[in-house]
């Protein structure tokens, strides 16, 4: 580990030091904690001082300002540490995480946080498609909206969206929860293997294989829970979505019947 001041070599995704690749080391560290002006660096230089602070100096809480809607920042996090993103940020934001918090003040584009591990973000603006995609674990909130196919191929952990989603959410979700507080675009749960949707506005259209579910108590728990841990208000009333196994066994099906199914 490196003293403050010093020069050091920067860390790859597992903390490791990568010996050809060095940080800018521009971010205004004080204890725990460090400020970084992201304006005038590249998506490169952002990534590997964020390293340097999280895995080289052991900072815990880190504020970027001035992002700039650049593409890919935040990635590869695998600790306990807090990030804030003063601003908006591009395409494949905080993707492969593993234990963070991020709080994102603006918007993101597409793919922010595609296979997250485990961890929370929060993401005050709107979300571009494929929001969440392959998510495995953590909470992903978006108190915007949210484009197609947010959630696709979902295993694991919750996403929130406190507005309305675009065509094909929750296609070929194989596990975790979507919690949709706006209207659901067309094609919602498609293909979906397991797992839950709930969603407080109107369906334009079911995919295949997604059918009403039956409300438990554990569904009101959950969503009460949910909404009091990111003081999200009282929430609306859902309807639940689940998968109608249909399609569990469609390779052994004949003709005729894959028709009768879809």
């Amino acid at each position: 580990m490196a003293a403050v001041g010093e020069r050091a070599v920067s860390y790859d995704a597992r903390g490791l030091a990568e010996p050809n690749a060095v940080a800018p080391e521009t971010a205004v560290v004080d204890g725990q904690t460090a400020e970084l002006d992201a304006a005038d660096l590249s998506i490169r230089q952002i990534n590997l001082e964020l390293r340097r602070l999280v895995y080289g100096l052991g900072v815990t809480d880190v504020v970027v300002r001035n992002p700039g809607s650049k593409h890919s920042l935040g990635v590869g996090i695998l600790t306990r540490c807090r990030i804030r993103f003063e601003g908006s940020l591009g395409y494949f934001a905080c993707g492969l995480l593993d234990g963070p918090e991020v709080h994102i003040t603006g918007r993101v584009g597409w793919a922010a946080c595609e296979n997250m591990m485990s961890g929370v973000v929060v993401i005050e603006g709107n979300a571009g498609s494929q929001t969440g995609a392959a998510l495995r674990g953590g909470d992903l909130v978006v108190k915007g909206r949210a484009g197609a196919r947010s959630g696709i191929d979902q295993k694991g952990g919750t996403i929130i969206t406190m507005g309305s989603v675009g065509a094909m959410t929750g296609f070929m979700m194989q596990r975790g929860r979507q919690v949709i507080c706006g209207d659901a675009g067309p094609g919602l749960g498609d293909s979906m293997y397991d797992g839950t949707i709930y969603v407080a506005g109107k369906v334009k259209a079911l995919g295949i294989d997604c059918v009403p579910g039956e409300w438990t108590d554990a569904d009101t728990e959950f969503i009460e829970r949910k909404f009091r841990i990111y003081d999200l208000g009282s929430p609306p009333s859902f309807d639940k979505f689940v998968c109608g196994k249909k399609l569990y066994n469609y390779d052994s099906l004949e003709p005729a019947e894959r028709k009768l199914v879809l």
